[in-house]
Parts: C-alpha cells; sequence; structure tokens
C-alpha cells in the first residue's frame, strides 16, 4: 500500500483496533436539512466530542472544520450527488473530484453506486474511474454499495449483500460500505468475500437504541469493520453519549451489557 494511502487511513481507522466509526452526514443534498443536520457544525462538535472517527460529507460542509476540540476527525468527502426531488432518485452523479477533495484536505473520498437501476452503467464507470484517480494520488476510496432497482426484491438478502461488496473490492474501493444482513452467519460471508473491511450502513432510523447497538456488535462479531451511520447516530437525543457507548463497542469490543453500563438513559 502506498504510504500516502496508509497515513490517511489511519486518520478514518483507529490504528489499534482496525476499526471505525465513521458519520455521514452527506443527507444534506438527497433530501435536504433533516433533522439533526440543521446545524451542521453542532453536530460535528458533538460527534467530534464522542470520538467518533471520521465524519463523511459533500465539499461545500467541509469548510465547517473537521477537527476540532484538539481530537483528530477523519474528513472523508463524497463525491457522488442525486437527490430525492428528482425522477430517478436512485441515480448517483459525480458532483466534485479527487483532487478538489485533496485540495480540501481530506483524508479519504466515497461515492455511491445503486446497482439494479437503470443507471448502472455509467455509476459502475464513474466508480472505476475515482478509483483510478484515488490509486494514483494515495487517496482511500470508501464505496457505497446498494442493491436498489426493479429488479432487486430484497437489498438485504446475504446474496445480494455479498454480491454488491465484492462490486466494491473488484473495482478498486479500500473500504466497502454495504447493508446489514440481519445475522452474523450471512454477515460473516459477505465480509469473507469481500477481501477488504466492510462497514454497515444504519439505514431509516430505528425505534430501538438497543437494537441499533445489538446491529452493530453482531456485524464486529461476523468479522465486519465497524460502521457508516448516519441518522441512527446524528438524529439520537444525545449522539455524544450514543457515540462513546459505540466507542466502546467497536474500540474496546465491549458487549451490549458492558458498553451501556451508566449509559442506560441512552436506549
Amino acid at each position: 500500500m502506498q504510504i500516502g494511502k496508509a497515513i490517511r487511513l489511519e486518520r478514518i481507522f483507529n490504528r489499534n483496533t482496525m476499526r471505525t466509526i465513521i458519520v455521514p452526514m452527506d443527507h444534506g443534498v438527497t433530501v435536504g436539512p433533516i433533522a439533526g443536520l440543521e446545524k451542521m457544525r453542532d453536530t460535528v462538535t458533538n460527534l467530534v466530542a464522542g470520538g467518533a472517527n471520521a465524519g463523511l460529507v459533500h465539499k461545500g460542509q467541509v469548510k465547517l472544520g473537521h477537527r476540532m476540540q484538539g481530537h483528530d476527525f477523519g474528513c472523508i468527502v463524497h463525491l457522488s450527488g442525486g437527490t430525492c426531488l428528482s425522477p430517478y432518485p436512485n441515480v448517483k452523479r459525480l458532483v466534485t473530484t479527487v483532487e478538489e477533495a485533496i485540495r480540501l484536505g481530506a483524508d479519504g473520498v466515497s461515492v455511491h453506486v445503486n446497482l439494479g437501476d437503470e443507471t448502472e452503467g455509467q455509476m459502475l464507470t464513474d466508480l472505476g474511474r475515482v478509483s483510478a484517480s484515488a490509486e494514483e494520488w494515495g487517496m482511500p476510496l470508501l464505496a457505497m454499495i446498494y442493491a436498489r432497482g426493479p429488479k432487486v426484491r430484497n437489498e438485504f438478502d446475504a446474496d445480494v449483500v455479498a454480491h454488491c461488496a465484492r462490486v466494491g473490492s473488484e473495482l478498486g474501493a479500500d473500504v466497502v460500505k454495504v447493508n446489514y444482513t440481519g445475522d452474523a452467519e450471512s454477515f460473516a460471508r459477505v465480509v469473507e468475500c469481500a477481501g477488504v473491511p466492510v462497514v454497515i450502513a444504519g439505514g431509516a432510523k430505528l425505534d430501538s437504541t438497543r437494537d441499533f447497538l445489538d446491529m452493530v456488535r453482531t456485524s464486529l462479531d461476523a468479522g465486519g469493520s465497524g460502521l457508516s451511520v448516519g441518522r441512527n447516530v446524528f438524529q439520537h437525543r444525545d449522539p455524544t453519549r450514543l457515540v462513546e457507548v459505540l466507542n466502546r463497542i467497536v474500540h474496546e469490543n465491549a458487549s451490549v451489557d458492558e458498553a451501556i453500563q451508566g449509559y442506560s438513559d441512552i436506549l
């Protein structure tokens, strides 16, 4: 691995555990300033205070500051965009470049691909081109790969998720972000087939914080490398304390019961 890429990855992954807590905050382009993202500077401050490893944002939000309060907070610049107002909401197109992300001081870049969409070919082409550019510059690449299209019956099916993860790694991603399959046994196969670190998405806001923590714990038990979760973190009533609990699970390898000791009020 290039030394530049290795250095940047250590700003995203804990160098001792080789796991990560990433909080995506790119939702403003897709669905607008939803709850938890109205005041981005406050959101970032709360996440940094809790000890999140990295945040994922669009280029215009980098200026809000990703290293605050004396803590390192990795910055991943999202290169893909598309809105829910479009007649084709699953289409994601490149809205910036690896080179611009470098100028912004990014530690990594990310690309979103929806397999099964009618424009899948263009999104895969974009991923391949970004991968080549990221490799040239020593920039870590996170690929968010989901199955969303007319032929997709269940985007959480283990075979479908394994296919998503494999597409990301085959096309050069250093880390892939996919849906959690629902149990450790099936997700272990996803991780094994990927061949690169796999982090789980959070999906829609869950009703139960305990269910969310259990999902994170079982994904780690299956060999996952952490999480890249937005709404289930920044929309929590106390994001800072939730991230503190996630640190216990992800980086201290605590069980959920151990992790919530002294934090039962967040459930």
